[in-house]
């Protein structure tokens, strides 16, 4: 990680010369070029060799950060919980600061994001939609903005589902300050995401920059009321570019506050008006997403009585059981559900479908 670190912290280098630098050397070698070195990557067009400076005070101040708590973490690339969608990007974060559980990074996610100044009846639709999403058991994604940022992340925390704030700050900054009670909610139920060092202020420029870490999370994104000029589009159009799923909401034709998600419509993003609409869509991919991660993390069970928790397979069907009838059956909060469904998933002996969950094989 160190390496990492160090790398990042040069002067002149960004994710996307880093990604490209190392397709030719390994990060040890490329960290001693950017000690050592620096005139070598300037010969290979990377960076200018005067430009080139390693900040060290930097790099001790994000390990002590990273040492100050057992929830502190920073992941990069190649560390075995770096989110594999993440690293489809063409300028892949080279660090993640996280605050949360790391396990929820295996989590398939859907991103919410749209206006800012949303009207009542966008805050009510992005709360409902997130809500039903988290209890569907996918992650909700979203940048802590107020308007339709903050009741998307409400939304499912308040079904005590799993919600993922990606800052345009550096990790302990709270931005904006009104949401300090959301950030630590988020931060008890989901994980805090920034690519920025710690203590780095609000600048203009980071928040579209992290837009593209909101929508390359997330086997999706949803739109809900964006004017034409509205910076939701941004992470629109970053999904698009990123192969993925792009959905709208549409809005009042009467008033400019959702022609942003009209557009997105006419140019083939599916209309959204209850979560089944993004579950059915989603589903394939959602199996594609697990399967990664169970060859990734090489999980396997054979025997459903090893299982740490086979009481609550017992009470998924081998038809669509929803969500609440498992909850209502196992007699354990939705919370704990959800975290050992994805197990379960993970393992192979259930998967998520619209309405619910299905028993794979007999246990």
């Amino acid at each position: 990680m160190v390496d990492w670190l160090i790398v990042s912290s040069a002067s002149g280098l960004g994710p996307a010369r880093i990604k490209q630098l190392l397709n030719a050397m390994t990060m040890a070698e490329l960290r001693d070029k950017v000690e050592h070195e620096p005139a070598a990557l300037a010969s290979m067009g990377a960076v200018s060799s005067k430009a080139m400076s390693v900040n060290f005070a930097l790099v001790e101040r994000a390990l002590n950060w990273q040492n100050s708590d057992p929830l502190h973490h920073i992941i990069y690339p190649q560390h075995a919980m770096y989110p594999p969608l993440l690293n489809e990007l063409s300028d892949p974060p080279s660090l993640l600061f996280i605050k949360g559980e790391l396990n929820h990074l295996l989590v398939p996610s859907i991103a919410i994001v749209g206006s800012r100044s949303a009207t009542q009846s966008g805050l009510t639709i992005a709360h409902q939609l997130a809500s039903e999403l988290a209890l569907m058991g996918l992650n909700v994604v979203s940048g802590m903005a107020i308007g339709i940022d903050g009741a998307a992340h409400q939304g499912a925390l308040d079904v005590n589902g799993r919600s993922f704030a990606v800052l345009g700050t550096g990790i302990d900054i709270i931005y904006p300050k009104r949401h300090e009670r959301l950030y630590h909610a988020i931060y008890q139920q989901g994980c805090i995401i920034s690519e920025f060092w710690p203590q780095v202020k609000p600048y203009a420029g980071n928040f579209p920059r992290r837009n593209r870490i909101i929508s390359g999370l997330s086997l999706g994104t949803l739109v809900v009321e964006a004017a034409r000029k509205s910076g939701s589009l941004i992470t629109a159009r970053l999904a698009m570019e990123q192969g993925r799923e792009v959905f709208a909401v549409p809005g009042n034709i009467l008033t400019g506050q959702s022609q942003g998600c009209h557009d997105l419509l006419r140019n083939g993003a599916k209309l959204v008006d209850n979560a089944q609409d993004i579950v059915e869509e989603l589903a394939a991919l959602c199996h594609f997403h697990l399967e990664q991660v169970k060859s990734r993390h090489h999980i396997e069970v054979d025997k459903a009585s090893d299982l740490p928790f086979a009481s609550l397979l017992a009470s998924v069907g081998y038809e669509t059981t929803p969500i609440d009838v498992v909850v209502e059956h196992s007699g354990k909060t939705i919370e704990l559900v959800l975290e050992q469904l994805l197990e379960l998933e993970l393992q192979g002996w259930v998967t998520a479908v619209p309405g619910g969950y299905v028993k794979l094989k007999r246990s």
